[in-house]
């Protein structure tokens, strides 16, 4: 079992033919008799090389318009013979089952088929069945079998037999492991799209699966071993973006930039230029203008000290003017649908920041699933996809809001949605004006926010907190009038809140006590 297996026969037979005419080419130069099927077949023969059908093989045709060609027991009895059993051996010879001791498989390409946008019937004809059968049935023996699922390998298998005469089993064992989870990924795409498809959320099995895109040099922290795996959604984002430049992007780089991309894409580039500035996780300062410089100078004053070496997101092709400004603060990542040469240029003087271009903004309505881990399992639930915008404001104090206000309110609503639970958000004029996040208690975010924007004032040669004459935004309903009066003392004019609490008389009496306006959401957006 543990030693290197001579490879007598190979069936090749892929839908990804990315380098299959080299690979037959050096299987045959070393003697590998080789089998194939329909158009790798032909592609082996135009390469001038001796190959012969699967049907050859196993005395059948292929059938029902290909659903049927390798699944037969001169194919899997070849591939799941024990070798050096007697019994197995026997019924070999007995029905006339040659060996097969490498099978390249890879699947028909069933997530680009659903990426696509496919009708119903066409991702089903996706399906593949053979190849994952006879990826299985020779990752099971990969003491006599080599399985190849991924054309980069190719490579180092030819390597291999040209060195040694075969294959040697720990390969074979990491070519097997590979296989199955390729097999597995398979699987979970196709449950995960049938669930969606047929409205089957509580389907009782639930699957995960990503490609491998990079390990990282560690996780969170430096003991911890990290990687980043893509899960094939074509929804811009961190994982479909194009670096263009700067270090390799670590596990909190990438945590942090999803955080700022979602955020600002919650925001038309038609209506306004947005910008979020993102540190662990969270939003240190969040703005909207006609312009970006503008909306990213308004973003840096809420928290000039936090966002030093924070994520800087746009939902607008970054000009010259945001990148020479963005570049005068030392920041990690940028993240931006687009930015013009100049701006490249600017952003390159800074040679490890990481610039991520995307291609366009996420849709923030969009259907999706969002998974956590926790002790001995999952908790899976769907994306957080509606907003201020999707609800029926009530407006239920004696003030009603000023139009500016309400403007001011709505932006609040928004950032409020990606920020730690509690959170409390102040804005003024378009601009966060204090940001209050995590804290166990909501009154806590309200004063920390205040008190941030004392200092924020400060740095900006502002007199008193930039929260004087703001709005404000809880992610979740006020449970006593303190958190209310917190905000009204903080020099909040208008609120807006979910509304909900069995004290909700309470904390309204008490806006209408100091004067202010108040607006009810009706939707939560907790977020841990």
């Amino acid at each position: 079992m543990s030693k290197t297996v001579k490879v007598g026969r190979a069936l090749l037979s892929v839908f990804d033919k990315s380098g299959m005419a080299d690979f037959a080419r050096g299987l045959s130069a070393a003697g590998v008799e080789l089998v194939s099927t329909g158009g790798t077949h032909k592609l082996i023969s135009d390469a001038g090389l001796d190959v012969r059908e699967i049907s050859d093989l196993t005395g059948f045709p292929e059938m029902m318009d290909g659903r049927v060609k390798t699944l037969h027991p001169k194919v899997h009895g070849g591939l799941l013979a024990v070798r050096d059993k007697p019994d197995h051996a026997a019924s070999m010879q007995e029905h006339e089952i040659g060996a097969i001791d490498l099978v390249a498989v890879n699947l028909y390409p069933f997530e680009k088929t659903v990426a696509s946008g496919a009708s119903y019937d066409d991702i089903i004809e996706n399906i593949d069945i053979g190849g994952p059968a006879m990826v299985r049935s020779a990752a099971k023996n990969h003491a006599y079998v080599t399985v190849v699922v991924d054309p980069a390998d190719y490579p180092e298998i030819l390597a291999a037999i040209s060195e040694t005469g075969g294959v040697p089993y720990p390969l074979r064992q990491k070519l097997a492991a590979k296989a199955y989870a390729r097999t597995a990924a398979y699987d979970s795409a196709i449950s995960t799209w049938f669930a969606r498809a047929i409205d089957y959320p509580e389907i009782p099995y639930r699957s995960f699966a990503g490609s491998l895109r990079e390990v990282m040099r560690y996780g969170e922290n430096p003991h911890q071993w990290a990687g980043f795996y893509a899960n094939g959604e074509s929804r811009p984002g961190v994982a479909t973006a194009t670096q263009v430049q700067g270090k390799t992007l670590s596990y909190n780089n990438i945590n942090d930039t999803d955080a700022a991309f979602e955020l600002v894409s919650e925001f038309d580039p038609a209506q306004v230029a947005a910008v979020a500035i993102i540190k662990h996780a969270n939003p240190c300062g969040v703005a909207v203008a006609s312009d970006l410089l503008t909306a990213y100078q308004n973003a840096l004053r809420t928290d000039p000290v936090s966002a030093f070496g924070g994520i800087v997101a746009t939902n607008r092709e970054i000009d010259a003017a945001t990148a020479t400004e963005i570049v005068k603060v030392f920041t990690e990542v940028i993240v931006a649908p687009s930015a013009t040469q100049e701006a490249q240029d600017i952003i390159a003087a800074k040679k490890n920041l990481r610039l991520l271009l995307t291609g366009g903004l996420a849709d923030a309505k969009a259907d999706g699933l969002v998974v956590k881990s926790v002790a001995g399992g999952l908790l899976v639930q769907s994306r957080d996809n509606r907003n201020v915008d999707d609800c029926d404001l009530k407006v239920v104090t004696k003030r009603q809001p000023t139009a500016a206000e309400m403007a001011d309110l709505r932006l609040a609503a928004k950032v409020a949605k990606h920020v730690k639970s509690n959170a409390i958000v102040y804005v003024k004029q378009g601009a966060t004006a204090g940001i209050g996040a995590g804290q166990m208690s909501r009154v806590d975010s309200a004063l920390t926010a205040h008190r941030k924007s004392i200092d924020a004032a400060k740095a900006a040669g502002i007199e008193g907190a930039l929260t004087l004459g703001s709005v404000a935004a809880s992610d979740a309903f006020f449970p006593f009038a303190d958190g209310l009066e917190a905000l009204v003392a903080a020099g909040a004019t208008a609120v807006i809140q979910p509304g909900g609490s069995m004290r909700d008389d309470e904390v309204i009496a008490a806006a209408d006590a100091a004067g202010i306006a108040m607006v009810m959401t009706g939707m939560r957006h907790f977020r841990h």
